[in-house]
């Protein structure tokens, strides 16, 4: 008997034995790590570091990229056939994007807030001639004709999302139509799925190390002078960010969903950080809809919402940003904006958010807002350098939205698990989360 109990323990205690860094410790390591590292190959010119930290850090991002074309495809095609398990599915998906655009133009409202205040573009010493046009824009009739593909190679290939999303619709909506015919079909998706995203979460594991190159390369590369020249403008952007993540979704969560703001940062903190590091929404989905179903939203709604969102919404890139930037283009290039261009930024900001495909920048987006409004496209030259800078807290301003949305929409409609939202200001779930364990308790 006592022999059973000596082997017990150990076997029980086993899990806690080896010294375990906290994931959002990692990040934060990685982050404090590539700053100095940065610093110390541009301060130094090193090179050899800079070309190694920009091939850790590109690396990392390709690794993400790898997986985005069919992610995208097999995660929206099984999103949108797992609404047939959900009552009032057709409800739930209006509603989400009920939800989605009006964070949307709150987000843009306050960035015209902020840009008419702050005046990004004055001062700064640069000059249209600055600008560079860029290669690729963005128009309302490429964004339109661009949706449908000529064939169905070319958008995994040339990873456009957006055509990716619409044939993943597509598909969706077929397989609802054949019912019993097509489960075969979704039953090799999901699988494909699962393979997918357990794949993605051993990158996502990276990340520390992707933080160190990313961070560093974008100090080595740019340095601090950089983000001096363009101090209004960053400011602008990451107060616009901060004011939509810390006060606008806490108090639609307080006082629609009802619920604690702070329990829901410490559920979605680990998606919203990967985020930061990442610059990408769509590279952050697994583990945003993992911190979404942890929160309390019911799987069958998490599994639409959360694909949907990380392609369509964008209150970072597709709100904030471009409002801001097209008050600072105008005003490099002394051009005038009336009270019709702002209800245009704020149209295309809700209608357009897609462009941004869950990618890492908003280029597209924002060439999208200037040619709308008729502003010169070499104003997206002056704002290429900084952009990865300022991609970062876009891109988690983006993730939290995405989590923000379907809590909200799952509390109105009382299908939210506040049992379970309440349960993780008790848990450590930054650590499970990541590593996508089951509690032995559960397991039992």
């Amino acid at each position: 008997m006592s022999a059973n109990t000596t082997s017990a323990t150990p076997s029980k205690a086993s899990p806690k034995v080896p010294f375990k860094v906290p994931f959002w410790a990692q990040i934060l390591a990685g982050l404090v790590l590539g700053v100095l590292l940065g610093w110390l190959a541009r301060s130094q010119d090193v090179s050899w570091l800079v070309t190694t930290l920009e091939k850790v850090g590109s690396t990392f991002v390709g690794l993400l990229k790898l997986a985005v074309a069919p992610l995208v495809f097999f995660a929206i095609l099984i999103s949108i056939t797992n609404l047939r398990k959900v009552n009032n599915a057709a409800r739930l998906a209006s509603r989400t994007l009920l939800w989605f655009m009006i964070t949307s133009l709150i987000a843009v409202a306050i960035g015209l807030v902020i840009g008419l205040v702050t005046n990004p573009g004055a001062g700064t010493g640069l000059t249209p001639k600055d600008g560079a046009e860029p290669d690729h824009t963005g128009s309302w009739i490429d964004f339109l004709t661009g949706i449908v593909p000529t064939d169905v190679i070319t958008p995994f290939t040339e990873l456009n999302v957006l055509q990716i999303v619409f044939m993943a619709a597509v598909a969706g909506i077929a397989a609802l139509q054949l019912g019993e015919k097509a489960k075969p079909i979704l039953t090799l998706s999901e699988s494909v799925l699962e393979l997918l995203q357990k794949a993605l979460w051993w990158v996502i594991r990276l990340a520390p190390l992707g933080t160190v190159g990313l961070i560093g390369n974008a100090i080595a590369t740019y340095g601090w002078d950089l983000i001096g020249q363009y101090a209004t403008f960053t400011a602008d952007i990451y107060v616009g960010c901060a004011i939509v993540l810390f006060v606008v979704y806490p108090v639609l969560l307080g006082t629609v969903a009802k619920v604690s703001p702070l329990r829901f940062f410490k559920g979605a903190w680990p998606a919203i950080q990967l985020a930061f590091v990442s610059r990408s929404s769509v590279g952050t989905m697994p583990l945003t809809q993992k911190v979404t179903e942890r929160l309390g939203v019911p799987k069958e709604y998490a599994s639409f919402a959360v694909p949907f969102g990380a392609t369509t919404k964008m209150d970072g890139c597709a709100a904030i940003y471009p409002a801001i930037a097209a008050i600072f283009v105008a005003q490099i290039f002394d051009i005038q904006l009336n009270v019709g261009d702002y209800l245009l930024i704020a149209f295309v900001s809700v209608v357009g958010s897609a462009a941004t495909a869950g990618l890492t920048g908003a280029t597209v987006m924002l060439t999208l807002t200037l040619s709308t409004l008729g502003l010169p496209m070499e104003g997206v030259g002056l704002l290429l350098a900084i952009d990865p800078i300022l991609d970062m807290m876009r891109t988690a301003t983006n993730v939290a939205g995405q989590v923000v949305a379907p809590v909200i929409v799952a509390a109105r409609e009382k299908i939210l698990d506040r049992d379970k939202f309440d349960a993780v200001a008790s848990s450590p779930v930054e650590d499970r989360v990541v590593e996508d364990r089951v509690p032995a308790s559960a397991a039992a």
